[in-house]
């Protein structure tokens, strides 16, 4: 039987058990979800949170020594050219504590806030990426989280003082199964008084030095035993375990990312997170905190990428004047400013409401994860553009013949993986779609399922019709279109109105769109993609409005920066740039090639325009397309060590 046949599960199973790992109700208020039901709760979000007493005290302490460790610790050029980061550094963070960032201290960590532990990221990955890629898939989705917030106090007791000063690491994919869990091929079986492991995990990042390792498995239903994908802690150096592979990739050459087979690996009951078939949820509402690491990679290359530019634009000359003088350029420089303090903006914000713990911010995290790893690189191409010749060249060819020694291309390759890291774009754009239209798919309900008999359509459509009369109403008008809504905001008040009226508007677009296709809207993913940017935008332009307005008070800006009035000069740019994109957007809705679209990439499939391809040579080494991952001992030597 073929791997292929074995791991096939029909569409229908896939979204049932993708749909029962989401969290269906709304305990706290969301800015994300009113945003896209055309209520705009600047209440939520306004005045700014900000840090304050012990927490902001021990973070700036942290940061500090952080800050000095990475300035004199960390050669970031030797882990880019031996694609390796030293022991001694990962020996030295461990000894300063940053292993523990997010671990409580009465287990032995730092007890940071998330808005903290964001900033530490973000001085971690401005001078090595990959670093930061190490202590994020440590803290964000590795051991601590979940254990943290899902484990008996047991499991705290005995794992979390361990991830205060060793790696751990999340895994979740395999060869043949991404953004998928139903096909999930990895096994638990319940054996006395614990559970025997076996299957393949893909591309486990830190999997090659982790100590500890949460692992998503699935365990077969029978007596006594509910069954489904369920979480298990398990320790590296447990018999059956085999690091198969360290994987290189285009970027973050430092991550110690690898193949890791389970082979009759005994994991004791005790090591159970949670319930039997709870692994998704858990893995899912760890993710909603844990995605606001990407956005602090994120941002962090804004910022540098802002310096760069900023400080080669006004150095190099061409036809007389510096090159950043020059339209085309300044309009490139512009856009790296004020995308840099948005993603700052957007990180703060989200990491402070988390913080707060008052809203749910899941559609919040997601929105900052997807709109962050998209303009950063497109930030970071812009300021390769702005370099020229000299963004394509790598930093040491630079350094060997004289010039300083920027590394742009670098940054361009390493940012890359952040589109697809911890949810592609295209999975991002789906699963806060399914969040966004989740009022809509409720009332439906049994309107849309196939399988409803007509008494239930027919009793669903009576509630439906009662939702919509008194919600429509609603989106007709509100404060975006009185003249003095938002005042206190200055020159920023026209963009919140904007704000206002644009989530309205996309609320009746939903509304219509819904109407129109029914169950087959969540087909239309061309749609839903500019729906969710839209969003993105639209949370983009509210973080920055009521962050600008607090960096220009007259007790100085966040975190101890003080930029006064010129924020309020740069959230203006920003907005701007950002109501182009979004009518851009509206505009695309109802104007576009998608069904075309559709229906020639079907053909392509088919074969139909394989002559297209004619004339050239693929150069790739030959070998499946999917490694097979059949079950079984290893017959490779383990690659994995540990850090002492």
């Amino acid at each position: 039987m073929s791997q292929h046949t074995q791991t096939h599960v029909d569409e229908r199973t896939a979204r049932k058990v993708a749909e029962e790992a989401r969290e269906t109700e709304w305990r706290l208020p969301s800015f994300g979800r009113q945003l896209f039901l055309g209520d705009f709760r600047l209440d939520l979000i306004h005045p700014h949170p900000r840090p304050e007493g012990e927490p902001r005290r021990k973070g700036e302490e942290f940061l500090a020594r952080l800050t000095e460790f990475c300035a004199t610790r960390v050669d970031a050029a030797l882990i880019e050219r031996e694609s390796r980061i030293p022991d001694d550094v990962v020996a030295g963070l461990r000894d300063l504590g940053a292993l523990g960032m997010k671990i409580p201290e009465k287990y032995g960590g730092l007890g940071l806030s998330q808005l903290y532990y964001g900033r530490a990221l973000m001085v971690v990955g401005s001078v090595c990426p990959a670093l930061g890629a190490l202590l994020s898939a440590h803290q964000s989705i590795g051991v601590p989280q979940p254990v943290k917030e899902f484990g008996t106090p047991e499991q705290k007791d005995e794992w979390l003082p361990r991830c205060a000063r060793q790696v751990s690491a999340f895994l979740l994919t395999e060869p043949d199964v991404g953004s998928d869990p139903a096909r999930l091929r990895a096994t638990a079986v319940p054996d006395g008084d614990g559970y025997v492991l076996n299957g393949v995990k893909l591309w486990t990042t830190n999997g090659v030095i982790a100590d500890l390792v949460v692992v998503m498995a699935r365990v077969p239903k029978s007596d006594g035993h509910r069954g489904g994908i369920s979480a298990f802690v398990v320790d590296m150096g447990t018999p059956g375990i085999t690091v198969e592979n360290r994987n290189a990739f285009m970027g973050l050459r430092g991550i110690e990312n690898g193949v890791t087979r389970f082979h009759d690996v005994r994991v004791p009951k005790a090591n159970l997170i949670g319930a039997e078939g709870a692994g998704l949820k858990i893995a899912l509402t760890t993710l909603n905190t844990g995605r606001l690491s990407l956005p602090a990679i994120c941002a962090a290359s804004g910022k540098w990428a802002a310096k760069i530019a900023r400080e080669w634009s006004k150095e190099r000359v061409q036809w007389g004047r510096p090159v950043g003088e020059h339209e085309a350029v300044s309009r490139k420089i512009a856009f790296i400013a004020a995308t840099a303090y948005a993603m700052e903006a957007m990180l703060d914000l989200s990491s402070q409401l988390a913080d707060d713990e008052r809203n749910d911010i899941r559609i919040e995290a997601a929105l900052a994860k997807l709109w962050s790893s998209e303009m950063a690189c497109r930030a970071a191409d812009e300021l390769m553009q702005v370099r020229g010749g000299r963004g394509y060249e790598t930093a040491e060819s630079l350094a060997a013949r004289g010039e300083r020694g920027v590394p742009v291309e670098q940054v361009v390759r390493d940012l890359r993986i952040n589109r697809i890291f911890e949810g592609s774009s295209e999975i991002m754009h789906l699963l806060i779609a399914r969040e966004a239209v989740d009022a809509h798919l409720s009332v439906a309900g049994d309107i849309i399922d196939p399988d409803a008999s007509t008494g239930r359509k027919a009793r669903a459509a009576a509630k439906a019709g009662g939702f919509y009369a008194r919600w429509l109403p609603t989106l007709v008008t509100g404060p975006g279109h009185r003249p003095n809504s938002y005042a206190e905001f200055g020159t920023l008040a026209r963009h919140l109105r904007y704000v206002e009226r644009a989530s309205r508007k996309l609320a009746r677009s939903i509304f219509y769109a819904a109407g129109r296709w029914q169950g087959g809207l969540e087909r239309r993913q061309g749609f839903l993609g500019r729906m969710v940017d839209i969003g993105a935008e639209l949370y983009a332009m509210s973080a920055v409005c009521v962050r600008a307005h607090a960096d220009a008070s007259a007790d100085g800006g966040l975190g101890g920066a003080a930029p006064g009035k010129s924020a309020l000069l740069l959230a203006d740019a920003f907005c701007g740039q950002a109501r182009v994109r979004v009518e851009e957007l509206f505009d695309g809705l109802w104007r576009n090639t998608d069904a075309v679209d559709v229906k020639l990439a079907r053909a392509v499939l088919a074969g139909d325009f394989a002559w297209v391809e004619e004339g050239v040579l693929d150069p790739s080494i030959p070998g499946p397309w999917i490694a097979p991952a059949e079950p079984g001992p290893s017959e490779r030597e383990s690659v994995h060590r540990t850090i002492g």
